[in-house]
């Protein structure tokens, strides 16, 4: 299936590039980054505590997110739960 979400991605910079901008507030660590493809914000992953990724999908719909900080770079669509070809 392809996914219908990617007129939502922009070219966005990092809002905070140094790491997950909840967890940085809280002082906690995460285990990955993700960063929204349609804001700029950057979440952790679903392996760290806060899951800030999904929480920022499920309070703003922003459908798309694409590792940040990693070697391996691909884009996963939340709606679709697939990974964006």
């Amino acid at each position: 299936m392809e996914c219908n979400h990617k007129d939502q991605i922009k070219d966005v910079k990092p809002k905070t590039p140094e790491g997950c901008e909840e967890c940085l507030k809280e002082g906690v660590k995460w285990v990955e980054l993700r960063k929204c493809l349609t804001c700029g914000h950057i979440g952790c992953c679903d392996s760290s505590e806060g899951k800030h990724s999904t929480k920022h999908f499920k309070k703003t719909s922003h459908p798309i997110i694409e590792s940040y900080g990693s070697d391996k770079i691909w884009r996963w669509c939340f709606i679709d739960n697939d990974y964006v070809k």
